[in-house]
């Protein structure tokens, strides 16, 4: 399969981009960079192949009008091959909004989607859970959220194998009784269905690992998302404080070792790489700004995966068989 990757997306591109994908590109994965050809070296892996665009999207950029200015973007040349099917998925660290505007614009959304989410994997006492929407949609409607929760019914079942997983609306409190207009009508919409659905959860039962997957709006989950990736770093810098404050701690590093690996590896975002965009006609996954060379890696092993199990296909399947109109907001 041929993955296409936006080479200069991201704060730390294009040097990141390309030696994550280096470390990657084998004969069942063969890698598309877009980007400048000029600056993306000489020596890349037989594996890699270079599509140039002679244009970049920055980070501070309004999303819409640079897709619509900048058609030669790496973004939007990128977006363009996976709609003519030139490769299998897209992966792309830089601008997110710009990324899905592009999807929209080149891939469009699939049949019956009111829009489209990005999903994020979290680590949990348990195991994983999936939360979304994490930025896509700063203002949601609770038609929107109850696709939300069919799309991310998908996605668990495709990445941890399980299935009919517990899904629950992010809210103030667990009685049904609580939350706001939103909430409160997407409730009312997911209890008419045969989901897993355990109506309202609170902020603490994520990372209890109470709910399987995780429903709210852009604008919160962004700010979860982000809330999370500050608490693992701060837990791994306390535990190495703690660590120097108490010396003959060292004397038992080599038996904690594994288990302090293990710990930062579930964790770790870039174990994970990329968020994926559900609910366009494609495969395309957003990573982090500050994406290392292992984040881009674990993005296009992501894409590989998410290829593997036609996970727009399956999406459409479930929006078919439970439809919703665009003006139902549950009252």
């Amino acid at each position: 399969m041929k993955i296409i990757v936006d080479a200069f997306g991201g704060d730390n591109a294009p040097e990141v981009v390309v030696a994550g994908a280096q470390t990657v590109a084998n004969p069942e994965i063969e890698i598309i960079l877009v980007g400048d050809e000029n600056k993306l070296g000489k020596h890349l892996s037989p594996h890699i192949s270079v599509v140039n665009a002679s244009e970049v999207i920055g980070m501070d950029e309004s999303p819409g009008a640079a897709v619509r200015q900048k058609k030669n973007s790496s973004i939007n040349v990128g977006m363009r091959l996976l709609a003519e099917h030139k490769g299998e998925a897209f992966f792309s660290a830089g601008n997110s909004g710009a990324v899905m505007a592009s999807a929209l614009l080149h891939l469009k959304r699939l049949n019956g989607v009111i829009r489209p989410a990005i999903a994020t994997i979290l680590p949990t006492q348990k195991d994983f859970c999936v939360l979304l929407d994490v930025g896509a949609n700063v203002d949601c409607k609770p038609q929107y959220l109850y696709q939300f929760a069919l799309m991310g019914k998908i996605y668990y079942e495709e990445v941890f194998g399980k299935k009919n997983p517990r899904i629950g609306i992010l809210s103030i409190g667990e009685e049904e009784t609580k939350g706001n207009t939103l909430t409160l009508q997407a409730t009312r919409l997911l209890r008419q269905t045969s989901l897993n659905f355990i109506g309202n959860v609170e902020g603490r039962d994520i990372p209890a690992g109470n709910c399987d997957v995780i429903v709210c709006d852009g604008f919160i989950g962004n700010i979860i998302l982000k809330f999370g990736e500050g608490v693992a770093k701060m837990i791994m810098k306390l535990v190495k404080d703690a660590m120097h404050q108490h010396p003959l701690t060292w004397v038992s590093l080599p038996f904690l070792w594994g288990a302090l690996k293990d710990l930062r590896r579930k964790i770790d975002y870039t174990e994970y790489g990329g968020a994926p965009l559900l609910g366009v006609d494609g495969i395309c996954l957003i990573g982090h700004g500050r994406s290392t060379s292992k984040a881009i890696a674990s993005g296009v092993k992501m894409a590989a995966q998410l290829t593997r199990h036609n996970i727009p296909e399956k999406i459409t399947q479930i929006i078919n068989q439970y439809p919703i109109s665009e003006n139902n907001n549950g009252q």
